[in-house]
């Protein structure tokens, strides 16, 4: 009768646990499905059909999508904004994954002032992107910029130049400020990450007689794969979905000559600016396209970081 009795208490117990924790997610469950999830299908939907204005029309199949690699200027345009999106993510992930690691290694063996470095390497992430875009395009100004500034001040007025103004240079500033901006994020996680590894492994690397950078080489880097794939899948989310920074360098045009296009200014260009009958439609089609690769590309990362690091252990 008591085993019965514990029995239930049991069930119960987790019930109970079971519902409470209902509770505490279904506020975010909510939040969740009204503007995330329901954006994105109502995305899906209008991506089908035909549209005048704001008035649906006929079930078009995929003839919105037909029309982003046909029809110009979206044949044009696509191709060279999806190029630019993955030039920003190459670009944040080899900055991140080399200056930001530096940062926090130097950071880690600090023993004086490290939360206040931690703190100012922070600081520009904790900015809006569309304010720190339009400051340095106030700084790279070819008029009264202080970069071009103090490169003629020390002797190098070759290297003077329109930065935002030339097609050659102003994708790589798009991509330079974006890093720029970010730093801090790989900063902290990868500093949260080395205070995690056992301070015995390295000593007993060092016993063994390894020196600095094979202990770092062959202890520290394995164990900071789970940081690496988290760092990997958000830089590639944040640089596939890239808006603010390149809109204030840019403009909504992606100037100069489309140099700084990326697929969110193609979006908003068509639905907000391009005075399409079927803006609506074709909009929706790229949201769906850069949606679904976006999801895709994120899961396979997350995948193969989850198997570099089972192997580790």
């Amino acid at each position: 009768m008591s085993v019965t009795n514990t029995r239930r208490s049991r069930h119960i117990g987790i019930t109970l646990s079971k519902r409470t924790g209902l509770v505490f997610i279904l506020p975010a469950l909510i939040l969740f499905t009204v503007f995330v999830l329901y954006p994105l299908l109502t995305a899906l939907s209008y991506s089908f059909f035909n549209w005048t204005g704001i008035v649906r029309g006929d079930f078009s199949v995929l003839d919105n999508y037909v029309t982003l690699f046909t029809k110009l200027p979206y044949r044009d345009q696509v191709p060279n904004a999806f190029f630019h999106n993955v030039l920003l993510f190459v670009g944040a992930m080899v900055f991140q994954n080399t200056v930001g690691l530096g940062l926090a290694v130097l950071l880690h063996r600090l023993k004086r002032f490290k939360r206040f470095f931690q703190t100012i390497f922070t600081l520009p992430y904790l900015v809006s992107p569309l304010v720190v875009g339009y400051l340095w395009s106030l700084m790279l100004s070819p008029l009264f910029g202080p970069v071009n500034f103090i490169l003629k001040a020390v002797g190098l007025e070759e290297f003077a130049q329109p930065w935002l103004g030339n097609p050659a240079t102003a994708i790589w500033v798009v991509v330079f400020v974006t890093a720029w901006q970010w730093v801090g994020f790989p900063v902290l996680l990868y500093g949260a990450a080395l205070g995690g590894i056992p301070q015995e492994i390295e000593e007993a690397a060092s016993l063994d007689g390894a020196s600095s950078w094979q202990r770092f080489r062959e202890v520290t880097f394995p164990l900071l794969t789970p940081a690496i794939g988290t760092v990997s899948v958000l830089t590639f989310i944040g640089a596939m979905e890239a808006f603010a920074i390149p809109y204030a360098l840019g403009g909504s045009q992606g100037s100069p000559a489309g140099a700084t296009d990326v697929l969110s200014l193609l979006f908003y260009r068509t639905a907000f600016e391009s005075g399409a009958s079927n803006a609506i439609g074709t909009s929706s089609a790229i949201a769906t396209l850069l949606f679904v690769f976006i999801f895709g590309v994120a899961v396979f990362i997350t995948w193969f970081m989850r198997k570099a690091e089972r192997k580790l252990y």
